[in-house]
C-alpha cells in the first residue's frame, strides 16, 4: 500500500517522538512511504537522523497514494486536502495542534491506524467543497475551491457592505453588514459556527448561508440545497471587497461578480470504524453535555 505523508513543520517534542514510532510502522514490507519535501526537511532537522522513505513530493509535483496521512491540525488538514486536490485519495488527519475537529485522530494511535489502512478496516466520509469562480474571470486565487466555507467579507473600513445574493437566479436576500459566510457541512463548526450558523450532519447536501453582524435582527442563517449556484454581488462603498476560501484571501473589485457552486469532487476523510459525528460533537464541543 502506497500511503503520502503531509504535515505542519512546527511539531512539538513528544510528538516528534511520537512521529518516529509511526514512520518505523511505514518502513514496513507492506507500505511504500512518500513524504511532502517540506515537513520530511523539518523532521530530519529536528530528528537529526535520516529517515527512509520512498519518495518526496514537492511543490507543483505529479504523485498518487493509495492513503493520505496529515498530522497537525485543521488547518493542516485543509492543506493536505488541497494537495490532494481532485484526486479523491482518503486522507486521516492526525491532531497535534488545538482543537482537531477535522484532524480528530490522536497521533499515538497512528502505528494502528497504519494497520488498519492496510487491512482495509476504516470508514471514509465524502466531503463536498465549494467552487468559486469571479464572472469576468479575474483568478480566485490558485485554487478555486474551499473545504470549510467561502466568505465574503468588507475591505478594511469600519463600513458594512450589502451582499445580493441570488440562488439558481432567485432573488433570496440583500445582506447588510460585515459581510455573508457560505459554508460545507465539513465548515459549520468552523466560522458558520462562530456567527451562529448551524452545525449540520457532514453527509447533508446543503450549504449553510451565515449573515456576519446582520444590520438587521431578522436575518438569520438560512440552510439551502449544495445543488444550487449561488450568484453574489455586493455594494460597497469602498472601491473593493474580499473572499476568502478557506483563509486565502483574494480582493476583487466591487462590480465584479462571484459565482459559487458544488465542486466536481470530493474529500475523502478517513474515519475508524463505527466512527460516529455526534461523539466528535460530544468530545470537541462538549454538545448536549450535562453539567449537573
Amino acid at each position: 500500500m502506497k500511503i503520502a505523508v503531509f504535515g505542519k513543520r512546527r511539531q512539538s517534542e513528544e510528538d516528534f517522538c511520537r512521529l518516529v514510532k509511526l514512520f518505523e510502522r511505514l518502513s514496513c514490507d507492506d507500505v511504500e512511504c512518500i513524504v511532502e519535501k517540506r515537513f520530511y526537511d523539518a523532521l530530519t532537522r529536528a530528528l537529526r537522523v535520516e529517515i527512509p522513505v520512498a519518495g518526496l513530493i514537492c511543490p507543483d509535483s505529479d504523485w498518487d497514494a493509495d492513503a493520505v496521512l496529515s498530522i497537525g491540525g485543521d488547518g493542516t488538514l485543509l492543506r493536505t486536502a488541497r494537495a490532494v486536490a481532485d484526486k479523491e485519495i482518503p486522507i486521516v488527519g492526525f491532531n497535534t495542534g488545538h482543537l482537531g475537529f477535522l484532524a480528530e485522530e490522536m497521533l499515538d494511535d497512528a502505528p494502528a491506524m497504519v494497520d488498519r489502512l492496510v487491512a482495509g478496516d476504516y470508514d471514509v466520509d465524502e466531503r463536498s467543497q465549494l467552487w468559486v469562480t469571479a464572472e469576468s474571470g479575474i483568478p480566485m486565487t490558485d485554487w478555486p475551491f474551499a473545504l470549510n466555507e467561502v466568505a465574503v467579507l468588507r475591505q478594511d473600513s469600519a463600513n458594512m457592505i450589502s451582499v445580493d445574493t441570488r440562488l439558481d437566479g432567485m432573488p433570496v436576500a440583500t445582506y447588510q453588514g460585515d459581510g455573508l459566510i457560505i459554508s460545507t457541512p465539513t465548515g459549520s463548526t468552523a466560522y458558520n459556527l462562530s456567527v451562529g450558523g448551524p452545525i449540520v450532519e457532514p453527509s447533508a447536501p446543503a450549504w449553510v448561508l451565515s449573515p456576519i453582524a446582520p444590520h438587521s435582527l431578522t436575518m438569520r442563517p438560512l440552510v439551502v440545497s449544495d445543488s444550487r449556484v449561488i450568484a453574489i454581488s455586493v455594494d460597497t462603498r469602498s472601491d473593493f471587497y474580499r473572499v476568502s476560501l478557506d483563509g486565502r484571501t483574494v480582493t476583487l473589485p466591487r462590480e465584479e461578480r462571484i459565482i459559487i457552486a458544488r465542486a466536481p469532487f470530493v474529500t475523502r476523510i478517513v474515519h475508524a470504524a463505527r466512527h460516529n459525528f455526534f461523539d466528535t460533537l460530544r468530545n470537541k464541543l462538549l454538545w448536549g453535555v450535562s453539567k449537573r
